[in-house]
């Protein structure tokens, strides 16, 4: 049966209202979600160096001068008080203290004590602020590793870069916001989860760059593939794509998706000159450490990540540590850590050096940390290579650029570094000072996920003046 055009207007015109509804109501897959966002508050950083040292880094042999390590020798520690769980069982059960094998000396003018195995730190611990006797909530380094890269010891939870480029986006759509450098000697512990967007929309994951001449793969297009062909296919999967999204509301995977397709439509002209060091001088490369095969590495990712946030992006990772190789040194610490210190005290120093006189420290804030600290005693009393066993007390974290309070230093440990002398420090208390000095509000940095609204602070965080000129 046939209707006019009256009838048939009189008789869908909620069904019509519906569909019309339905498409203001959607949101704008062409809108990025990476565009830049204001501030919560003032702050003088806009993006962040993230320099992580997988294994637990001993503060007793790099940050966290102690004498009666010397005088206890060889002896049973005294036992600590206010110590639960694994900690508690090691200090009660035979152990011996291990002096530090290693010189310490003040530098700066904030007669900071730092290891001589650190003499390129040492040069710029003025703009450096530490927090010492930091307490994560686990002494293993699956847990801990979570905890000090996502808030939580459970996997599922958003990284710290992720809830930086939700709360900031980032200032160039060319590239992505979050970049990870990862060691080229293997994934850290939790893998790609640890830079994950967890319960956030896709979009805010890191993105892993490879180690080597080619850190993104598939990065060049077919000899035979001319732009405007290239353009063509985009633009047809681009349109069967959100013709897919539309059918499917909230499925922020899929709208990452599209966006990928197009960010890397973007990259193959921004991305081969980043990653490319052949414009940088003899002398740049030298400050990084580029010409030793030792320093190598973490100087290419050091200085990568330098070249990534002069170009605007928001928040870059660069691990260090994998496998054997990690600063996990239950075994042999005058043999294993000079190795890791020589392989990112020059590439860290030339960071630091290099940001400052471009002008860029100002407003990049860089971040040091590891997931834990170490033990000043060995449990095991008959190897003549001691090493320390994992401290969840003891981590040491450093801060530089942005509104740091350069030379600062909050949070004193006991005599033989184990814990503060007073209360632990919580690392959500770091995660709270981090986010203040990215200008983010912890209160409202906020995302409702299973019906609570979840923050990277969790129940919330003390910002810790002692360290930011706020």
């Amino acid at each position: 049966m046939s209707i006019n055009r009256r009838e048939f207007l009189t008789t869908s015109y909620l069904g019509l209202g519906g569909l019309a509804f339905s498409a203001m109501a959607a949101p704008s897959l062409a809108e990025s979600p990476m565009l830049p966002k204001p501030q919560h508050l003032v702050a003088k950083a806009k993006r962040c160096i993230f320099l992580f040292m997988e294994g637990g880094v001993s503060q007793v042999d790099l940050f966290d001068y102690k004498p009666a390590l010397e005088k206890y020798a060889g002896k049973q520690i005294p036992k600590p008080e206010n110590t639960v769980g694994e900690i508690a069982t090691f200090s009660a059960a035979p152990n011996r203290v291990i002096p530090c094998p290693f010189p310490f000396a003040r530098h700066g003018q904030s007669g900071r004590w730092m290891s001589g195995l650190l003499p390129g730190m040492s040069q710029c611990v003025d703009d450096m602020a530490f927090m010492q006797g930091i307490k994560v909530d686990n002494n293993n380094h699956g847990p801990a590793v979570y905890h000090t890269l996502t808030g939580n010891m459970f996997p599922g939870s958003a990284s710290v870069g992720a809830w930086a480029t939700y709360g900031l986006g980032s200032e160039n759509q060319n590239l992505p916001g979050f970049i990870v450098l990862g060691d080229p000697r293997g994934a850290p512990i939790g893998g790609a989860s640890v830079w994950g967007n967890g319960f956030l929309p896709a979009a805010y994951q890191g993105t892993l760059f490879r180690s080597g001449s080619t850190p993104i793969v598939d990065l060049k297009p077919r000899v035979d593939m001319t732009a405007a062909h290239q353009r063509k296919e985009l633009d047809l999967l681009r349109w069967l794509n959100e013709k897919h999204a539309a059918e499917r509301s909230n499925n922020s995977e899929l709208e990452a998706r599209i966006a990928a397709y197009e960010l890397a439509f973007r990259m193959q002209t921004e991305a081969p000159e980043l990653v490319s060091l052949a414009g940088e001088t003899a002398a740049t490369k030298k400050l990084y450490g580029l010409d030793d095969p030792i320093s190598e590495p973490y100087g290419r990712q050091c200085l990568l990540a330098r070249r990534m946030v002069e170009r605007g992006v928001r928040f870059v990772m660069a691990l260090h540590g994998a496998g054997g190789d990690r600063w996990d040194d239950h075994g042999d610490i005058k043999g294993r850590i000079p190795k890791h210190c020589k392989e990112v005290d020059q590439p860290v120093a030339g960071l630091l050096k290099d940001l400052k006189a471009r002008g860029l420290l100002e407003d990049t804030l860089v971040v040091w940390a590891s997931e834990m600290g170490r033990t000043p005693f060995d449990n095991n009393l008959v190897t003549d290579k001691p090493g320390r066993d994992h401290n969840q007390y003891g981590l040491c974290v450093w801060m530089a650029g942005g509104d740091v309070r350069a030379g600062a230093t909050f949070g004193e440990t006991d005599d033989f570094g184990l814990k503060n002398v007073d209360h632990p420090i919580p690392l959500r208390d770091v995660h709270a000072t981090f986010l203040r000095l990215m200008g983010l509000d912890q209160n409202r940095l906020t995302y409702l996920s299973a019906g609570r609204y979840k923050k990277l602070t969790d129940i919330g965080g003390r910002v810790i003046d002692e360290v930011v000129n706020l």
